[in-house]
């Protein structure tokens, strides 16, 4: 029997002025992502996750917009892939995030890491941060990572002021609040190479897999990206931790069963990997799956990433709005059910 499996989707957040757009501005963009979250739901999906990019006419502050799809569903898990922590205090994060995931009833699924390349050149250093020389954003983001997990567990952090009428008596150090139990078991690290992998298992985190691998050994993507996952899994059976263990992949699903599914996605029926070069090395990227249902399915079968992985996030086309996402969600969740991933209704 086929392993039951999770499925969310990932909103990239465009907006745009151009032809054909649902989203022509950012307000359009937030309050439809609220919306999706809601009919995903009313599909029978189980995440809506969001990108977060700065600079960009993308969703960049993913709090706020959590919280409010925290209020306006019930079971839906809700993610983010991911936060680049180039940009963030962690102990503020810390705050934001216990604040969101209590709003929600602790539904949160938190992708983290050091990020993907940005528009800006000079962004970090408009938010306030600069590298210290000999320094690498890859470290500075693993040390926030990890100060941003001991916030979210109740570490206390800082010293109390004896002279404070706002500190509580006899107690030297507090943490940060609120807190949410539990959040901290609910944390991916974003990775794009096996070794990042590796290390995410060994500090306890989920395993977000990147969309992009950030090395090409010459395999198909989705056969680099499970070994990915089994040496992810092989590292964290042997950590000890109890905090992670799942592992997450993207991907372009398009099942065609109307004229309109047709138009939009009838000529994407790429089979291929994508690859070039990014950050001075080799990079793969995964093929979009379009096509009639039992073409899609019989693509999932035989991605081995797909088949390895605990979540399986599906890229939704944001810009074509409510109304078409929600015939898309409608049509993903009867993709799992026929995959075996979830149980027919009723049962």
């Amino acid at each position: 029997m086929t392993a039951r499996k999770k499925i969310g989707f990932l909103n990239f957040g465009h907006w745009s002025s151009a032809p054909g757009s649902h989203t022509p501005d950012p307000a359009a963009t937030l309050t439809q992502t609220i919306e999706m979250a809601v009919a995903a739901e009313e599909a029978g999906m189980d995440g809506a996750w969001v990108r977060s990019h700065h600079f960009q006419h993308m969703i960049s502050a993913p709090f706020p917009l959590l919280a409010a799809m925290g209020q306006a569903t019930s079971t839906i898990q809700l993610g983010t892939g991911v936060i680049d922590l180039r940009y963030e205090n962690p102990l503020y994060m810390a705050e934001e995030a216990a604040t969101a995931d209590l709003i929600s009833g602790g539904r949160l699924q938190l992708g983290i890491s050091r990020g993907s390349p940005e528009a800006a050149r000079d962004g970090q250093h408009q938010f306030g941060y600069d590298l210290e020389p000999g320094r690498t954003w890859a470290a500075v983001a693993q040390e926030r990572g990890e100060r941003f997990r001991r916030a979210i567990s109740g570490t206390p952090l800082a010293h109390a002021d004896p002279n404070s009428g706002w500190a509580p008596p006899g107690q030297e150090m507090l943490s940060v609040q609120p807190q949410s139990p539990g959040l901290d078991h609910r944390i991916w690290w974003g990775s794009g190479t096996v070794a990042s992998g590796v290390r995410a298992a060994r500090q306890g985190y989920h395993l977000l897999s990147s969309t992009l691998l950030l090395q090409d050994d010459g395999r198909p993507f989705h056969v680099q990206q499970a070994d990915q996952i089994a040496q992810y899994r092989t590292a964290y059976a042997e950590s000890g931790h109890t905090t992670g263990g799942l592992a997450a992949v993207t991907r372009s699903v398009f099942p065609i069963v109307s004229a309109e599914d047709d138009h939009y996605f009838g000529g994407r029926r790429e089979r291929s990997d994508s690859s070039g070069h990014l950050e001075g090395g080799r990079a793969r990227g995964g093929p979009t799956y379009s096509g009639t249902p039992d073409e899609v399915a019989d693509l999932l079968r035989a991605d081995e990433a797909v088949q390895a992985a605990d979540w399986v996030l599906l890229a939704n086309p944001n810009q074509l709005g409510v109304e078409y996402n929600a015939h898309l969600f409608a049509q993903w969740v009867a993709l799992a059910r026929s995959l075996g991933w979830q149980a027919p209704p009723g049962r």
